[in-house]
């Protein structure tokens, strides 16, 4: 995904940064096995599967196994290129480059929340593309802001991106 264009409702940007999650993944929310809350991890691809973090902060990722197999992939940070008047509003006066710096912060920014659970990524309100042009390179390292199974290298990062959440690559 990294590379991608996603789009909610007009504002968005580049991908350059996610992390990925599996069933057999202890820090994976379907590790626990298939539950209400847990039931968009479990397909079909391509739709969102928005939590709330923290009770603070909706995140937001694109489940990406088939229907009745769990996995997603957490976007961490976007280059915005897209409605920057209307992130910079959500999310107040700060640089560019820490507008969507991190999953919460990118979510605030588009205006996502939790009722967008179980949205196709690819219809209205969302616009998913593939990169234009070459995609980036791209860095691999262990995910972050987690305590269950850090050491796995499922954190992929665009090389040389100012866009991605801190601790940078």
């Amino acid at each position: 995904m990294i590379g991608c264009r996603l789009l909610f409702e007009g504002c968005g940007g580049v991908i350059v940064e996610t992390e990925s999650y599996e069933r057999d993944d202890p820090a994976c929310h379907a590790y626990v096995g298939l539950t209400e809350r847990t039931r968009g991890l479990f397909g079909p691809p391509g739709y969102a599967y928005v939590y709330l973090s923290y009770g603070i902060h909706s995140l937001l990722n694109a489940v990406c196994e088939a229907e009745g197999d769990a996995a997603a992939v957490l976007i961490r940070a976007l280059e915005p290129t897209a409605g920057l008047e209307q992130m910079r509003a959500r999310r107040g006066p700060r640089p560019d480059a820490e507008l969507c710096s991190g999953p919460g912060k990118l979510t605030e920014a588009l205006g996502i929340g939790l009722a967008l659970n179980g949205a196709d990524l690819a219809r209205d309100p969302f616009l998913l593309l593939p990169p234009e042009g070459e995609p980036p390179a791209v860095l691999v390292g262990p995910r972050i802001g987690i305590t269950k199974a850090v050491e796995r290298p499922w954190r992929f990062c665009a090389a040389g991106s100012r866009f991605v959440s801190r601790p940078r690559p």
